[in-house]
């Protein structure tokens, strides 16, 4: 044990160093959100008046007054969508809660009905044996229902709480209005009087981790899209109750890595089945591989270049950072892997973990590890 000590101490010792880091970087970053959260939300709107404003200005107009198109521009058709669905996703899933326990009863009426039929097509089946099967079909019904309604109801809460954040909203506006007027004096303040080293790691942020996370959010907004029309279309088609919101629901998952739009989809054909709606339920299937098959085909061609971090471990950082520091947790935890990929692909962590050199061969901290021993392999070859 003390010769294991002997030859990591130095590696535990600069990784701690990191993770203290980047704790006390995402502790930071959550207790200025909780207390700042208005000019967080500003630079995000910038972000989305600021084109549009910018496009003006060019033509000839005064600043000032293409940020405010812009900013009516915005609040008139993105806020005022938000708006309207979010009144359409609640009372939409209010009545679809309302529902879960006939939805039950029929689920455990059916379940019995394919149980006796059972029992009379094999007599030799014990009637305690159906008896359990009943009861455990009834105990799973109601834990799936209580599971189901309280996880619409969170949901339904916090859409209808939204209107507690308008005020927020509304500083946001305002300052993104500023922001967007003065960005060249600000611009010009941080160029004069920011240290060369802040300079160097914003630039570091912006070339590796910025631009490459808004390439993949911008595609990953095409493909939910994509996905959210389809199933919103095809609902519409076949009759679907509350089709909107089950769609958007679709959508809201279709964001989250490995788990997606399946997660809605079997259960719900799994209910179908059992109640015997066997052509709705085939319906639903072709609808779920259809939109599967659409992501895989697009996907490549609409993403390109992945940010070469699996989703795996994207979702199960972003799982502890929210889990640890809330919603900022949750922000910050892709620009927090997506960094530290980039920092391993310059050889930064090369750099500053040492590694005891008589346990390896080669770094495995090298970004170029694998190519090389491809190299090493192909020319033993030649």
């Amino acid at each position: 044990m003390l010769a294991f000590y002997r030859k990591y101490w130095r590696t535990a010792f600069d990784i701690g160093l990191i993770v203290l880091t980047v704790y006390l970087t995402m502790l930071a970053f959550s207790y200025l959100y909780r207390i700042a959260a208005p000019i967080f939300l500003a630079f995000i709107i910038y972000l989305i008046i600021e084109p549009l404003a910018r496009f003006l200005a060019r033509r000839g107009m005064k600043k000032s007054i293409a940020s405010a198109i812009s900013v009516i521009v915005f609040v008139l058709i993105i806020l005022g969508s938000l708006v309207g669905a979010g009144v359409v996703f609640t009372q939409q899933m209010s009545d679809l809660i309302s529902q879960l326990p006939q939805y039950r009863d029929i689920v455990i009426k059916e379940s019995t009905a394919l149980m006796n039929y059972i029992q009379m097509k094999y007599e030799t089946l014990p009637h305690d044996v159906t008896d359990r099967i009943n009861s455990y079909i009834s105990d799973f019904a109601a834990v799936a229902e209580t599971w189901l309604k309280t996880f619409l109801s969170w949901l339904v809460n916090h859409v209808a709480t939204f209107s507690t954040f308008i005020f927020n909203f509304a500083i946001a506006i305002v300052l993104a209005y500023f922001l967007s007027t003065e960005i060249s004096s600000w611009r010009k303040l941080a160029q004069e009087k920011t240290p060369r080293t802040f300079k160097n790691a914003f630039v570091f942020l912006r070339d590796n981790v910025f631009r490459g996370l808004g390439v993949y959010i911008k595609a990953q907004a095409k493909l939910i899209s994509i996905s959210f029309t389809v199933i919103f279309i095809s609902f519409l088609l076949l009759g679907v109750d509350n089709a909107f919101s089950i769609a958007l629901l679709c959508a809201l998952f279709d964001v989250l890595p490995i788990l997606g739009i399946p997660v809605i989809f079997i259960p719900w054909i799994t209910y179908l089945f059992i109640v015997g709606h066997t052509a709705q339920a085939i319906w639903l299937l072709v609808i779920l591989v259809t939109v599967m098959l659409t992501r895989q085909i697009l996907e490549p061609k609409i993403t390109g270049n992945t940010l070469g971090v699996s989703a795996f471990t994207m979702l199960s950082c972003m799982i502890i950072s929210l889990s640890i520091f809330g919603v900022a947790g949750l922000i910050l935890s892709p620009v927090l892997v997506i960094l530290i990929k980039a920092l391993f692909d310059q050889g930064y962590l090369q750099r500053w973990i040492r590694m005891p050199s008589e346990e390896f061969d080669a770094n495995p901290l090298s970004p170029h590890l694998e190519h090389s021993g491809h190299s090493t392999h192909d020319s033993k070859q030649e």
